[in-house]
C-alpha cells in the first residue's frame, strides 16, 4: 500500500527534488507550500502555508511521514543582528516546526509506524561566523529532534538532516559565479557543493523503511566539512 507523507515547503530546491523522488516511488504526497507553480508541473496538489504564520492545515486520518524544509540563511555580524532578526530565525525554522509537528501527530499516531525528518545546519556541529541567528535556530532543532525521538519511540521515529552549503535557489547569491563556487567547494573536503538530489535522496532514506532503525540521529552531508581536516 503506498504510503502518505506530509511535506512542509517543497516547491523549490531540497523539497522539490524529495517530492519528485517521492512521486516517483509512487507515495501519496501532501504538500503544504508558500507557492506551488513548480508542484503544480508535477500535478502534485498544495495547500497554502506560510511558515511566518501557520495556519491550521486540512490533514487525513493517517500520515506515515512528516518532513519541514522551510529554512533561512541570514548572514550578518553579531552586532548587526536584532532581537527581531532572532525572532524571525526562530519562529521559520524551529516554531512553525513544533506547530506542524502538533498538527500532524495524531495522524502519525495512527500509523502502524511512522517518521519525522527535520533540516538543521552544519553551522551548528561547526562553528561559522555570521551564522548566530541560524545555527541557534537550528541548533533549537537538533534538541528538538533527540527529544522528540526519545519520546515518540518506539512509534515515530525522529531524525534531522544537516546539510553544509547546497546548491539551491535560497543560496543562489552565494554562489553566483564561478569565482564564489569554486571558494566555497574548496572550503570542503570532498571540494565541491553539495547539490539539491544529494540531500533529497537522504531525505527520502529516512521517511521510508530502510532507515527503520534509525531515529534520533543527525544525518550530515556535508563534503566531510563537520568531522574531516585534510592537510
Amino acid at each position: 500500500m503506498a504510503k502518505t507523507f506530509l511535506l512542509i515547503g517543497g516547491n523549490s530546491g531540497i523539497g522539490l527534488e524529495t517530492a519528485k523522488m517521492l512521486q516517483h516511488q509512487g507515495a501519496n504526497l501532501i504538500v503544504a507550500s508558500r507557492s506551488s507553480d513548480q508542484l503544480s508541473k508535477l500535478g502534485i496538489q498544495t495547500q497554502a502555508f506560510d511558515a511566518e504564520n501557520p495556519s491550521q492545515l486540512d490533514l487525513p486520518d493517517q500520515l506515515d511521514g512528516l518532513i519541514y524544509f522551510p529554512g533561512t540563511i541570514n548572514l550578518k555580524p553579531f552586532h548587526r543582528l536584532t532581537s527581531d532578526d532572532f525572532k524571525k530565525e526562530f519562529q521559520i525554522n524551529f516554531l512553525a516546526a513544533v506547530d506542524i509537528i502538533q498538527q500532524a501527530l495524531p495522524a502519525l499516531k495512527a500509523a502502524p509506524t511512522a517518521s519525522i525528518v527535520m533540516f538543521s545546519t552544519v553551522a551548528v556541529a561547526q562553528g561559522m561566523p555570521f551564522h548566530a541567528s541560524i545555527a541557534s535556530s537550528k541548533g533549537a532543532i537538533e534538541g528538538l529532534t533527540k527529544s522528540l525521538a526519545a519520546e515518540f519511540a518506539p512509534k515515530i521515529r525522529v531524525n534531522a538532516i544537516a546539510p553544509a552549503l547546497t546548491d539551491t535557489p535560497l543560496v543562489a547569491h552565494l554562489l553566483g559565479n564561478d569565482a564564489k563556487r569554486e571558494a566555497s567547494a574548496k572550503r570542503h573536503p570532498l571540494q565541491a557543493v553539495g547539490t539539491a538530489k544529494d540531500v533529497a535522496t537522504i531525505a527520502a532514506y529516512l521517511l521510508s523503511d530502510a532507515s527503520k532503525f534509525i531515529t534520533g540521529q543527525i544525518q550530515r552531508p556535508d563534503g566531510g566539512l563537520s568531522t574531516v581536516r585534510t592537510f
